[in-house]
Parts: structure tokens; C-alpha cells; sequence
């Protein structure tokens, strides 16, 4: 699927869904690839970088490195109007997490599978300083 295909067949809020367990996907396979522990313990690790308050974070490191498309995407996610309500964070640290999951939802449904690869490895170094 094209990237336009992607922007015109699914809403912000559907591509966050999505995004939400890709972004999840790489993180769980980079924490396990940090050794094998007990799941508590991978769960923990996991949590610093699953969080709202996390994702924010991110966000803000790779916007600077994100193309046109892609900030549209992450401004789209960010303004999308959602009926939960968020539990640890936030109004404003919720939705900038949305936009971050929804940028990682349009980038799977467009094969986009290095640029994928690409942020997230900025993610990582950012974490481990």
C-alpha cells in the first residue's frame, strides 16, 4: 500500500491503534535482546519506552529527522479527538503519544519497514544515554 493509500483509507486514531503494537513489537524484541530475564523484569525495561511520557520524549527527538509526510501524520495523531481518557499523563502528553503511535501505524501499512528500523535505532541511543 502507497503511503497516500495509507493517509486516505484510515483515520489517525486507527493508524495509533495499529502503531501501538508495532512500536510495542520493537521494543519488546529489543529488550529481550538485551538478555533474557524474568517477564516482570522484561516488562519493566519495556515500560521506559512504551509510556506517554516516553513516547512524548521521542517524539520530540525524531522530529527533526521526519519528513513532510510524516509530520503530517504525527499533527493528524497528535489532533485526532479521542473519547478515553488518559490515565498516567496528561491531555497534552497523550496525544503527542498518539501522534508517535500514529506515525509508527503509517509507516507498517506503507512497508516502510527501514525507516521503521532507522527510528527506531535514533530511539534506542537516545535511551541508553
Amino acid at each position: 500500500m502507497t503511503k497516500e493509500e495509507v493517509l486516505r483509507q484510515y483515520s489517525p486514531l486507527a493508524l495509533a491503534y495499529l502503531g501501538d503494537g508495532v512500536y510495542e513489537l520493537f521494543v519488546r524484541a529489543y529488550v529481550l535482546s538485551q538478555g533474557n530475564c524474568q517477564s516482570q523484569k522484561l516488562h519493566a525495561k519495556a515500560q521506559k519506552f512504551v509510556n506517554c511520557a516516553a513516547q512524548e520524549h521521542f517524539l520530540e527527538i525524531l522530529q527533526p529527522e521526519l519528513a513532510e509526510d510524516e509530520l503530517e501524520v504525527v499533527r493528524r495523531g497528535r489532533n485526532a479527538k479521542t473519547h478515553s481518557k488518559p490515565r498516567s499523563a496528561d491531555y497534552g502528553t497523550y496525544h503527542a503519544a498518539t501522534g508517535f503511535e500514529a506515525l509508527w501505524g503509517y509507516l507498517h501499512l506503507a512497508g516502510e519497514n527501514e525507516r521503521l528500523q532507522q527510528l527506531f535505532l535514533k530511539i534506542v541511543e537516545d535511551a541508553s544515554c
